[in-house]
């Protein structure tokens, strides 16, 4: 009995183990998450080296989000229209380029923050053709009774490299300068390109080369909008994001709270990764829960009240702990948005919806880390962190009390598993 109940709490891995074309992707895109993640903290750092400005930090989000949320509005309608697997392909070779030129700029010794600004804001537009190109794989992959669970390694993923590439990049930018986190990404994408490489085509179900213009943005707008449910899972990461992401605070709080220690900034960068990748582990329930709607507002909820902690707290490991708690809550909201986005959206709109999700959950946080750099600049980062917690938590319950259809929905229960409530 006590193992049986220890399967069902720890995450399925099935994907995994019958997959093979799944289990290449996941882990060539985990190799490079983690070489992504080490650039995010050498740019991180490096912009917080030019100007001391966690302002300039949050900048940084602003250059990826701008050209993110204009691409990821129109590459849905290409998505739709093209064999997947070769978009992505092109897409991820010319990530490893932008990645080269980072540790270009490093090697010369350039001081130029635009430069810095102008290839972030590169990452940000080829982005948001590629990551949403590669989430429409899952359900052309797995049975649609293992989507959540695919869901949920992706989220291993996501927080397992953002462990490992701060850690990493910490240790790495102390004994030889930033410039070897750059070259470590731009080498990590040979896992991820070798990946794709061996998938089958990718062609969308409806056909391929038909109606890439305005017309099928159109019909992509129209069809998130008059979805109840997408809007309510896409508003509900907006209001954690943008209203409480706490990512640009962690240098002036490094340097306010610990020194301002490469090393203890890569384990504040890691701990938001470490609550995710718990979360992540024990996400064997996540298939039981019919009302995901519901549970992405708990999860909201959660994490504005973590992040509340983590602005009145002073010590390192309650520091910690409470951006643990914030990441554990984060992951059970990415999963259950992620898996029904997918399994709410028929393929012939499934790149659509996922450049929607896409520009949610890669331009919202760095809004978010650009709302917290101004707010602790004109006050102190301890109270930028803890009022956008409560901001957080306040829009959770404002979405509940507008959007109750959202509450209420109930997704399909995999054939395997017993249906409950969230």
């Amino acid at each position: 009995m006590r193992g049986r109940a220890a399967r069902t709490l720890l995450a399925d891995i099935r994907p995994l183990r019958e997959s093979p074309d799944y289990r290449r992707l996941w882990f060539g895109q985990t190799l490079s998450a983690t070489g992504g993640q080490m650039t995010n903290f050498a740019v991180t750092l490096q912009v917080y080296t030019l100007t001391g400005s966690s302002a300039a930090v949050g900048g940084v989000g602003l250059a990826f989000a701008v050209p993110a949320i204009g691409v990821g509005m129109v590459s849905g309608a290409l998505i739709d229209s093209v064999d997947r697997r070769r978009l992505v392909l092109v897409t991820s070779s010319m990530q490893a380029g932008i990645s080269i030129l980072f540790a270009a700029q490093a090697y010369a010794g350039s001081g130029a923050l635009w430069l810095l600004y102008l290839l972030t804001a590169a990452q940000g537009a080829i982005g948001a053709v590629n990551a949403p190109a590669r989430r429409t794989f899952m359900p052309r992959l797995l049975p649609r009774d293992q989507v959540p669970a695919g869901a949920a390694l992706s989220g291993v993923t996501m927080h397992l490299s953002a462990i490992v590439g701060p850690a990493l990049a910490g240790v790495i930018t102390a004994a030889g300068g930033l410039k070897i986190c750059y070259l470590v990404d731009a080498v990590s994408f040979a896992g991820a390109l070798y990946a794709v490489f061996r998938l089958p085509s990718m062609r969308p179900e409806h056909g391929t080369g038909v109606g890439r213009g305005l017309a099928r943005v159109r019909e992509g707008f129209r069809f998130i909008r008059n979805s109840k449910i997408l809007i309510g899972a896409l508003l509900s990461d907006v209001s954690a994001t943008v209203l409480a992401m706490p990512v640009a605070l962690f240098p002036a709080i490094n340097a306010d709270r610990f020194g301002g220690s490469p090393r203890t900034l890569g384990l504040l960068s890691a701990s938001l990764a470490i609550g995710g990748v718990v979360g992540t582990v024990l996400s064997g329930p996540v298939g039981h829960v019919a009302r995901q709607g519901r549970a992405m507002l708990i999860a909201g909820g959660c994490w504005g009240v973590a992040l509340v902690g983590f602005g009145l707290v002073q010590s390192l490991v309650l520091t910690v702990a409470f951006l643990i708690l914030a990441g554990i809550a984060d992951v059970l909201s990415v999963v259950f948005r992620s898996s029904l986005v997918q399994l709410a959206t028929p393929d012939s709109m499934r790149g659509r919806a996922s450049a929607a999700e896409f520009v949610v959950g890669a331009a919202a946080p760095q809004l978010g880390n650009f709302r917290a750099g101004l707010v602790a600049t004109a006050s102190s980062p301890g109270v930028s962190a803890w009022t956008g917690g409560l901001s957080a938590v306040a829009g959770a319950g404002l979405i509940a009390l507008a959007l109750p259809a959202f509450v209420r929905y109930r997704a399909i229960a995999p054939k395997h598993r017993t249906s409950a409530t969230a």
